[in-house]
């Protein structure tokens, strides 16, 4: 397909968007996997529907779980094929290691320097920035709070919310603790620092609501069951645009990670999967994803020019990024198993 002929998708990205298609694909569909509802949806309305529109070549979307093990066992099917998958940083390290993944032809899909030097490696192209932030409720509560608030229901009486699982949980708890962003993971390095950590969530286990999804984090926000709450960036501000919220997001001390698209190895679809990469890395097409589910991007310019209020909710914003800590994936990759034992057991207790 020609490079004007995807660069006309742009001009029908008003194209109200078709549903997501049952994930039975046919030899020349494109099959892309992504990791949630919310996420899959939006891509749908903003990627999908334009692509197919231009191209004419079908998009099935499936949602996966993650873990590399599922990838090993993807590379070796031979029916409904994955083509594209949406991965984290530790699964698009192991899965391009082990040959799991293509080598990306950075020629293709618009060059290394259209792109911000994080989202660029031999096997992956940068998607999306997830952020999990400090929301509050404004109309409780005006000025922006930090992490040591946070954790100070004297001052500020209320329930709060967090994650059901030990990641994101520790930096916090470690970042109210006083800890400085750069030094959390130099700490949780540490027996000392783990039971810090541990230590800090003791103080506010009684006041915790926990959410196990992104929907039920903004529910205990919107409900007014919690006054503030760990919560993905984007479920918050879409909230927030759509339904009318007076919430807060509070980017200083937020923690974030790069998901990647990554093409499986051996992939059908392969050239086809290229030229969605390409169409999907404009920075218009990227816009459309922010403005439509507050998922961020990494095309260089995207945020350049956005309006205030919308450039202050977009996870990819320099200034966001600046302002948070990135998830040190090594780190979860050789501690996760333990420190999820130890906090399943604190938590049940």
């Amino acid at each position: 397909m020609p490079v004007r002929t995807l660069l006309a998708a742009v001009t029908l990205l008003a194209v109200p968007a078709a549903a997501p298609q049952p994930a039975h694909a046919s030899p020349n569909d494109l099959m892309i996997v992504t990791r949630d509802e919310s996420l899959q949806r939006a891509i749908q309305f903003a990627y999908v529907q334009p692509f197919t529109a231009v191209t004419g070549t079908p998009v099935q979307q499936v949602i996966w779980d993650g873990g590399i093990d599922t990838l090993r066992t993807q590379a070796k099917a031979t029916e409904n094929q994955w083509d594209l998958v949406m991965v984290d940083a530790d699964e698009l390290s192991a899965g391009c290691g082990e040959g799991l993944f293509e080598k990306l032809d950075w020629s293709a899909i618009g060059g290394k320097d259209h792109y911000v030097q994080q989202a660029v490696s031999d096997c992956g192209v940068g998607a999306v920035v997830s952020t999990t932030v400090l929301a509050w409720d404004k109309d409780k509560l005006s000025a922006a709070p930090s992490w040591p608030d946070f954790w100070d229901v004297a001052k500020y009486p209320g329930k709060r919310g967090l994650r059901k699982g030990v990641r994101g949980n520790l930096e916090f708890a470690l970042m109210a603790d006083g800890v400085a962003p750069a030094d959390v993971y130099k700490t949780l390095s540490t027996s000392d620092g783990v039971e810090r950590a541990f230590r800090k969530l003791d103080q506010l286990k009684p006041y915790i609501e926990w959410w196990s999804t992104e929907a039920e984090a903004a529910h205990l926000l919107a409900s007014r069951d919690v006054l503030m709450t760990s919560a993905p960036s984007s479920q918050i501000a879409t909230m927030a645009e759509h339904e009318h919220k007076n919430f807060g997001l509070q980017f200083t001390g937020s923690l974030f990670e790069l998901e990647s698209w990554a093409i499986m190895k051996g992939s059908p679809s392969a050239r086809m999967a290229m030229q969605f990469l390409y169409f999907t890395g404009m920075p218009a097409v990227e816009l459309r994803l922010l403005q439509h589910s507050g998922d961020g991007g990494l095309a260089k310019g995207l945020n350049d020019g956005l309006a205030p209020d919308l450039a202050a909710v977009s996870p990819s914003a320099p200034a966001n990024v600046a302002a948070g800590l990135r998830i040190d994936a090594g780190f979860w990759h050789d501690n996760l198993p333990k420190l999820r034992q130890r906090f399943d057991a604190w938590q049940g207790h």
